[in-house]
């Protein structure tokens, strides 16, 4: 989280089992490609439902059902609406969130298209990012072995670092997912709060640099 002292950064807090953040990924990774060299966009997980462990209602499950008919309109991204025919899933994102962190430690340039990756697996082909043999061949894409990824995967360093880093997000306030904050000499400030188009997100940033 150090930020050089020519090359302002912004702290992307996501997690890839929200279907706001599979929008607006889209949108960071267009930011991140315009502004290649003179942004650092660096990944963060947030807490959501993290350690859930008991299965979604009907009540939940339409509300949910109602939030990704909103984002595919909003964005126009695929979404495998079957995921809803589910009668007892548990939506825990720990293991989720712990696989992206594991993924930003051993890829970290790639944390995005990682990332992107995972949101379309849950989002787009319905597969459950709880599920470790998932979780691994995503890794695999990018040239990361079972062996290795799984050494991480299941050290208590890496559970201890995501507690940690739930903790730093849940410090910023950052309650809504996506955010985006700025690194300033004075502490992270947050300039967006939720989805926005990419006009938006990079006038907001301009307005704060």
């Amino acid at each position: 989280m150090v930020q050089s002292a020519t090359t302002p950064a912004i702290m992307y807090v996501t997690n890839p089992m929200c279907a706001w953040c599979y929008g607006f990924t889209a949108v960071v990774r267009r930011l991140a490609a315009l502004w290649r060299g003179r942004l650092q966009v660096q990944v963060q997980v947030g807490n959501l439902q993290a350690y859930a462990t008991e299965p979604l209602t009907r009540e939940e499950r339409e509300r949910l059902a109602t939030n990704w008919h909103w984002v595919q309109q909003r964005t126009h991204l695929p979404f495998d609406f079957r995921f809803f025919l589910q009668k007892n899933y548990i939506f825990a994102t720990e293991p989720a969130c712990r696989a992206l962190l594991c993924m930003r430690l051993l890829k970290p340039v790639l944390t995005l298209e990682v990332l992107r990756a995972m949101h379309s697996a849950f989002f787009a082909d319905g597969l459950d990012l709880k599920d470790t043999a998932v979780l691994v061949r995503i890794a695999g894409i990018f040239g990361v072995s079972e062996n290795l990824f799984l050494a991480l995967f299941e050290s208590d360093e890496v559970m201890q670092q995501l507690d940690n880093e739930f903790d730093f997000i849940a410090s910023l306030g950052a309650t809504n997912f996506p955010s985006v904050y700025l690194q300033t000499r004075y502490g992270a400030q947050l300039i967006a709060k939720g989805f926005c188009q990419l006009d938006e997100l990079e006038q907001r940033l301009l307005t704060h640099l």
